[in-house]
């Protein structure tokens, strides 16, 4: 495959916000699920799509994945020229940033493409056919990680995708933070924020979430983790929840996309 630098990069300009270690909940959670298929990778490439107006989080992504990857490399990619010029003083072995957009112009089809933050400008009509164009660059076993955080990464939603489509949609906050799971909704993906009305599936479990917290309430005096582990192992009860207590003592729950795609009965 010949590289697609030439060709103008597809996307729009993002407002650029990032901070150091605003991803650090996404990544966390990359190395822990996708880290077996990076480490069994002959070139680990790893693509940090839309990494904003400074490197931090391309630089982040790099270190994290190392720990369980070593040989992993990441690319970052923007979409403004100025912003990769501003980055390459940071390129070191491991780490390179190129302009581009959702083309994703790399000859080597990546095993991760990180798109944070990026979707949230575009409508929701768009998300479907830019999950498509991700997907289709990933190698086969490669993995596509797309959601919205806060400014300080204290709450995040995301959903991760495999060439097929998308799999599971992962809730993740501090829990000192936290008052009631539903809080979670504002930083929801494109795909979902705008279904979060009666009547859709995401609603439906926010809802319960909810519920489910309230009723853990007992557990609080053992401290917020604990009152999240009862209220995720409830909430299994009705929604299919794919992950274990050791991704939920993180602050986290991930659940089957199916569940909570748009346009199903909730």
């Amino acid at each position: 495959m010949s590289p697609r630098s030439s060709s103008r990069p597809v996307g729009t300009v993002t407002r650029g916000t990032t901070n150091p270690n605003r991803l650090r909940r996404m990544d966390r959670w990359i190395a822990a699920v996708h880290g077996a298929a990076l480490r069994r990778a002959d070139d680990p490439v790893a693509v940090d799509l839309g990494y904003g107006a400074a490197p931090w989080t391309a630089v982040e992504l790099l270190a994290r994945l190392r720990e369980t990857a070593p040989h992993a490399r990441v690319v970052g990619i923007e979409i403004e020229p100025a912003r990769v010029a501003a980055a390459k003083p940071y390129e070191r072995d491991g780490l390179t940033f190129r302009h581009g957009g959702f083309e994703v112009p790399l000859d080597t089809p990546p095993l991760l493409i990180r798109a944070a933050n990026v979707l949230r400008q575009y409508d929701e009509e768009q998300v479907a056919a830019v999950w498509e164009r991700l997907c289709a660059r990933l190698a086969p076993d490669g993995l596509l990680v797309e959601g919205t955080c806060d400014e300080i990464g204290r709450r995040h939603v995301w959903v991760a995708l495999g060439p097929e489509g998308p799999r599971t949609v992962t809730f993740a906050t501090r829990l000192g933070s936290l008052e009631t799971p539903s809080d979670l909704a504002e930083r929801l993906p494109k795909a979902l924020i705008h279904r979060n009305v009666p009547g859709e599936p995401v609603h439906a479990f926010l809802r319960d979430f909810d519920r489910a917290w309230a009723a853990a309430a007992p557990y609080a005096s053992y401290g917020a983790r604990q009152r999240w582990i009862r209220t995720v192992r409830a909430l299994a009860a009705h929604w299919p929840v794919v992950d274990r207590p050791g991704r939920w003592r993180q602050g986290e729950v991930t659940v089957a996309w199916g569940a909570l795609a748009p346009g199903r009965n909730g």
